[in-house]
C-alpha cells in the first residue's frame, strides 16, 4: 500500500490520544507499535475496523480503537475503517445483513416500515434481531477476512512491483545465467 497516502491521510497521534472518547484508553495510545505502517498493522487495522463497522451499536469507532490496542495493529487505520457504516451506507449495509441472516437461517424476511422511534425499534427488533444479529455477524466477518487478505496482498504487490523497479533502475541482471 501506499505509505506515504495513508500516513497522509491518517489524524495526528496526538490529535486521537487528546480525543475525549479515546482518553478513556489513558497511556495504552503510547504504544509506538499503534501508530506503525507495515504490512501487519495495516491489515490488522482493516480487519478490526471492517469487523466494526458491522457491529450495529453506537461508538463503533471506540470498539475498533479497543480492539485495535488489544492487538497492537494501527489504530488511525482501524478507527477510519469503521466509517465504512456511515449515516448514509448503515440502512443498505444492515439490511443486507437482516436479509443475509434470513436466508442463511432460512427465515423467510418480516416486511417490515422503518420509523424513527424507540416504539418501532423495541417492537421490530424483538421479531428480527436473530437473522439480523447473524447476518452482522457474518457480513462482518467477511468483510474483516477480506480486508486483511486483501491488504497484505496488495501490500505484497506494491513492495514485489518497487523492489523491480528499484532493481530495473540501478541496471542488476535478474536472469541467472
Amino acid at each position: 500500500m501506499p505509505k506515504r497516502f495513508i500516513q497522509r491521510i491518517s489524524p495526528d497521534p496526538e490529535t486521537l490520544r487528546q480525543h475525549k472518547h479515546l482518553k478513556c484508553f489513558g497511556t495504552l495510545l503510547h504504544n509506538p507499535n499503534l501508530w506503525h505502517l507495515n504490512r501487519r498493522s495495516v491489515s490488522g487495522a482493516f480487519a478490526v475496523g471492517l469487523f466494526c463497522a458491522f457491529i450495529p451499536v453506537p461508538f463503533q469507532m471506540v470498539i475498533a480503537a479497543a480492539v485495535a490496542i488489544f492487538f497492537s495493529v494501527n489504530l488511525p487505520l482501524a478507527v477510519l475503517m469503521v466509517w465504512v457504516s456511515n449515516p448514509f451506507t448503515i440502512p443498505p449495509l444492515f439490511y443486507g445483513c437482516y436479509l443475509l441472516g434470513a436466508w442463511l437461517l432460512q427465515t423467510p424476511p418480516q416486511p417490515f416500515n422503518f420509523e424513527l422511534s424507540f416504539q418501532w425499534l423495541s417492537d421490530s427488533l424483538f421479531h428480527i434481531w436473530q437473522p439480523f444479529l447473524f447476518g452482522c455477524l457474518i457480513a462482518g466477518t467477511v468483510a474483516s477476512l477480506t480486508g486483511y487478505f486483501g491488504m497484505r496482498v496488495a501490500w505484497r504487490m506494491v513492495m514485489v512491483k518497487k523492489w523491480l523497479h528499484r532493481k530495473h533502475r540501478n541496471g542488476i541482471n535478474l536472469s541467472k545465467k
